[in-house]
Parts: structure tokens; C-alpha cells; sequence
């Protein structure tokens, strides 16, 4: 018998109550207050996430987040900085002992990521996972996209998704991000480099490294466009239905909650804390 997850298309928020749906969505399900859930969501303003344990102080450079109006959290998963622009951002909560679920991250990675490669085949775009176990790159960046992780998306070589992941309470979440274009001039302001130099070098090595759907397709997509393909695509790899997910008002207190009480503070944004709260 197929089975039924949960689906919330969540919308256009700011970065700190997206982050805080995530988290709550995480929390929901581990107390079995809700089905294994499909997220789609986009951001009210471009924002920029960093990874957990990702030092900004080092690497993020505020003045150029503060001209372009950019939003700024930390994510609850780890790995580098993604700036969400124009583009889908998805994600999926369900329990570490789903039978679905293998118990290796990089496996895990590997089923919930089919449904990103149906996704983009309902798109029309030949994408494939980008490198094999056995050859994982050494060296990581700062800036998501400049390097391809093990079991995300790849066309011709070029990165065209980012994902990251963390196990909490029994429950693992998967989210990244699925951009329409890519707003480079935007994404390299926001980070620090030794030298203008080597800001230019790095800004054109990027465009042999990731592209985007619409210059993949050579065509425009909205975000709808892409929730139709994506969700069919999970729908697809993972085989169940969805239904929708409404919040209650009490969960709706509690994203709110975490939002302020977390995801807009400077404790948990700006220190790089591995004691920081959490689920």
C-alpha cells in the first residue's frame, strides 16, 4: 500500500521564520504530531544561510550583505553559505527509522536525492549525481556551488543544486536549494577575499563550476513551474502521496517562537557556538 507523507508549500518568508519552520516541522514529527513532510518555500528578500558550524567571521562579509538588502540566518544543518535568490528551496523531514531511510548519510542523501533528479528530468534537464563515494573532494569552500558533494545534482559537469543535512531527536532533515538563475555579482559580494583579484578569478571560475535552470533550458521558470516538477519527482522516487499540511495556531506560536527567540539572534547567527540551543 502506498504511503501517505505530509506536503506544505509554506510559501515566501524571512529567513528566520523559514529556518524556524524547518526546525518546528523537525520537532512536529518527532513527537509524532505530524506524517513525514515535503517542504517547498521561497524567501521574502535574497538571503544568505551559513551552515552550523560555518566561522562568518572569516568568511562572510557583512557590508556587502547590508548593500544588497540581503537577509541572514544560520541554519540548523550544516556545510557552507548558500545565497537563496531566485530559486526553490525544499525540504524533507522524516524519522531515521523510516524504512525508507538508510541508516549511511551519504545513502540517505542518495534516496532523497532521487527525487531532485526526477524533478529536474520532469524539467527536461539530463541531470546526474555529481561524484562517485570514492572520489569525494578533499577540500570545501566557503561559497555553496563552487564544489559538488557527493550525490548532488550535476549537468555537464556544473553544480546545479546545494543540500544540506542533520539527524535530531530520531528525525533527519534534508533541505537545499534549487535555483532558477544565479545573481553572481550579488553572491560574490557577500563573501571576503583577499584581493579584488582574486575575487574576479574566483567569480569567473564560478560559471565553470554551477549554472542555473534557466540557462540550462535557455527559457524562464517560476517557482510554481518548479513545485509541479519537484513534488511529482519525490512523489515519484520516494512512492507515496501527499496531502496538504496546515499548521495549528499553537505550532504556528511555536515557529514564531523559535524565530525570535533563535533564529534572529545574534547568539545563534553570528557565534560560531556548538553549544548554541537546538531542537
Amino acid at each position: 500500500m502506498q504511503e501517505t507523507w505530509s506536503f506544505l508549500n509554506s510559501g515566501s518568508h524571512d529567513a528566520a521564520t523559514n529556518m524556524a519552520i524547518d526546525e518546528a516541522l523537525l520537532h512536529f514529527h518527532s513527537e509524532g504530531k505530524i506524517k513525514p513532510t515535503i517542504r517547498f518555500y521561497q524567501w521574502n528578500d535574497p538571503s544568505l544561510t551559513v551552515g552550523h558550524f560555518q566561522n562568518v567571521d572569516k568568511t562572510i562579509d557583512f557590508q556587502g550583505v547590508k548593500k544588497h538588502g540581503c537577509d541572514f540566518v544560520r541554519r540548523l544543518t550544516g556545510g557552507s553559505a548558500v545565497l537563496h535568490d531566485d530559486e526553490l528551496t525544499y525540504s524533507i523531514i522524516v524519522k531515521e527509522d523510516h524504512p525508507k531511510i538508510p541508516r549511511s548519510v551519504n545513502k540517505a542523501y542518495y534516496v532523497l536525492s532521487q527525487g531532485l533528479l526526477e524533478g529536474y528530468r520532469n524539467l527536461g534537464i539530463d541531470a546526474d549525481f555529481a561524484i562517485p563515494e570514492r572520489e569525494l573532494l578533499r577540500k570545501r569552500s566557503a561559497v555553496c556551488f563552487e564544489k559538488p558533494a557527493i550525490y548532488e545534482m550535476i549537468v555537464d559537469g556544473k553544480k546545479i543544486s546545494g543540500n544540506a543535512q542533520t539527524r535530531k531527536n530520531g528525525v533527519l532533515l534534508q533541505h537545499g536549494s534549487v535555483p532558477m538563475s544565479f545573481d553572481i555579482n550579488m553572491l560574490f559580494d557577500l563573501f571576503k577575499f583577499p584581493s579584488e583579484r582574486v575575487k574576479e578569478r574566483q567569480m569567473m571560475a564560478f560559471e565553470k563550476k554551477a549554472i542555473s535552470i534557466n540557462d540550462i533550458t535557455k527559457k524562464v521558470h517560476t517557482y510554481d513551474m518548479l513545485a509541479e516538477a519537484f513534488l511529482q519527482g519525490f512523489q515519484k522516487s520516494l512512492n507515496v502521496k501527499t496531502e496538504p499540511l496546515e499548521f495549528t495556531e499553537e505550532q504556528w506560536k511555536y515557529i514564531h517562537y523559535l524565530a525570535e527567540t533563535k533564529y534572529r539572534t545574534k547568539e545563534w547567527n553570528l557565534k560560531l557556538n556548538k553549544k548554541a540551543r537546538s531542537v
